[in-house]
């Protein structure tokens, strides 16, 4: 046995003080998108009717690959994939996350005209729980806690929509806009409290506050620690935060850098913290004769999103789903095959020309994942270029799914 000079004993008292850092990741399928729909136009068809909307746009405006391909740019062997990817999405799965929304889509309204909307709603959500159609993921959007009123109103909405809909089932979520302080946060763990069930909620972070505080700290850290747990994501704001940066008009778009400076730092906050990250929406809608320029923006802005790192975001109008779904697939499927040769040589631990990292892998098995939960893979195809099945891709990934 090779000789040593540092006494155990001392050894173990200088690296006493040690803090380890055990990194979590989200729990289950994170959507591709959210979708938010003003709680007065939720009605039994809405999720159907959306996809017959972005099917009927598709058929319209890009009825075949070809028209794809010269509408967004893309290889056409690529667009067939593509174009076929996102007809049968539409058709099987076009919501992946509904928000029932009571804020800026829904607007200020009567308190019993609020109230009878969120039991309208809690029991329509319940009857699609009861017959299997309910989206993946759901839940509200509430009012923020900017006044007094709002926080009693957005409460008292909570409080109806929860009482009708009978407790929180699996993949409900609640959204909190506008958060401007820790406070907040706090004082919203503890309403949730008051229902005696566990709840779980997504920050919005679309506030100058919720980047950086009033003392010059960086906020979200400080967010999350006050959520106890209970954050579940880090949704961007779009236009709130820019206008808060005092951005004209022309300037509020997420391609704007202080859009990036928010994006990043929401991604050093979440960072191995098991919070989900959501990047915020356009309104330059693709309807009426705008909807190949809608097109053309929302594509590539989900693109953009998809190149920083955020895999998913907001969509406000049913013909958006044509576009975030070509922008997912064509995203997965290019540099699909140097992707998965990256993989397979790692996991068969083969020399190559890139010599990648356990980090690496770790995010090449996540982007098939994401791939396979979203259709724009099959497991046969990931099983055909990686050599691994869908279980070991989970595994390798530790999505802890």
């Amino acid at each position: 046995m090779p000789r040593t000079s540092l006494p155990a004993d001392a050894v173990a008292a200088a690296t006493a003080r040690l803090e380890y850092f055990t990194p979590r990741w989200p729990e289950g399928r994170q959507p591709v998108h959210t979708c938010y729909v003003p709680a007065d136009r939720v009605h039994p068809d809405v999720v159907t009717e959306w996809g017959a909307q972005a099917l009927a746009a598709l058929e319209g405006h890009a009825p075949s690959p070809e028209g794809l391909a010269e509408l967004l740019d893309l290889e056409p062997a690529l667009a067939a994939d593509v174009h076929a990817g996102v007809r049968a999405k539409l058709a099987a799965e076009p919501v992946e996350d509904l928000r029932v929304d009571f804020e800026d889509g829904y607007g200020s309204r009567p308190d019993d005209e609020e109230d009878a909307d969120a039991e309208r709603t809690a029991l329509l959500v319940r009857a699609w729980l009861d017959a299997g159609v309910a989206p993946g993921r759901f839940g509200v959007r509430i009012k923020s806690f900017d006044t007094p009123e709002l926080v009693r109103r957005g409460v008292r909405t909570l409080d109806v929509f929860l009482t009708a809909l009978g407790g929180p089932p699996p993949g409900f979520v609640i959204t909190f806009p506008k958060v401007t302080s820790r406070r907040q946060v706090e004082v919203f763990g503890d309403v949730l409290d008051l229902f005696g069930v566990p709840l779980r909620f997504e920050v919005q972070v679309e506030t100058t506050r919720s980047v950086v505080d009033a003392s010059g700290l960086l906020a979200l850290p400080g967010y999350l620690e006050a959520g106890r747990g209970r954050v579940s994501g880090l949704h961007f704001g779009t236009y709130d935060y820019t206008a808060g940066c005092g951005l004209g008009a022309a300037h509020q778009h997420l391609a704007h850098s202080a859009c990036d400076f928010a994006r990043h730092t929401m991604q050093l906050a979440a960072a191995g913290r098991g919070v989900e990250l959501s990047d915020g929406s356009t309104n330059a809608l693709p309807v009426g004769d705008a909807v190949r320029e809608g097109w053309r923006t929302h594509y590539r802005l989900v693109r953009r999103s998809l190149a920083h790192g955020f895999h998913q975001g907001w969509d406000l109008h049913p013909a958006q789903l044509v576009t975030r779904y070509a922008a997912v697939h064509a995203y997965h499927r290019e540099g699909l095959a140097a992707s998965a040769a990256r993989l397979r040589a790692y996991a068969e631990r083969v020399a190559g020309a890139v010599l990648d990292e356990p980090a690496t892998a770790q995010a090449l098995s996540e982007t098939f994942v994401r791939a396979l939960d979203c259709g724009a893979l099959t497991p046969e195809e990931v099983n055909d270029v990686t050599g691994l099945g869908v279980s070991e891709l989970r595994n390798l990934a530790r999505r802890g799914r």
